[in-house]
């Protein structure tokens, strides 16, 4: 059992609690920080639980990697099978954007679905 110290303010005993420190090397990319804002407004519970374990900024780091790996891997799995070349994007610049686009927005779709949004 761990040993709790308490001050006085006015006529209350208040806990001296602090939160565990969080490695500060940790950075979150896009799906990480997306991934922290999705707990906190929908999973306040999970939220709460893990910044009190000095859990959050790792466990959403873990997220961040995860769904970059997911979502370069999916573009690359749909740039083959929509054959989307350099010859294409020499020839039709304007074309090869559009088709870009709509992979980067399917693939990102994806990845909320799948890892940032649960």
């Amino acid at each position: 059992m761990a040993n709790i110290t308490y001050r006085q303010v006015a006529d209350y005993m208040i806990p001296n609690l602090t939160l565990p420190t969080e490695e500060s090397a940790v950075r979150l990319g896009k799906w990480g920080m997306l991934h922290k804002d999705y707990l906190q407004k929908h999973n306040p519970v999970l939220f709460t639980t893990l910044l009190t374990q000095g859990k959050l900024y790792q466990h959403c780091a873990e997220i961040d990697t995860q769904a970059q790996q997911m979502f370069n891997t999916l573009v690359s799995q749909m740039i083959k099978t929509e054959n989307i070349t350099e010859q294409l994007k020499s020839q039709n610049q304007l074309e090869w954007v559009q088709r870009m686009n709509s992979i980067d927005e399917r693939a990102s779709e994806i990845v909320y679905a799948e890892l940032i949004y649960t």
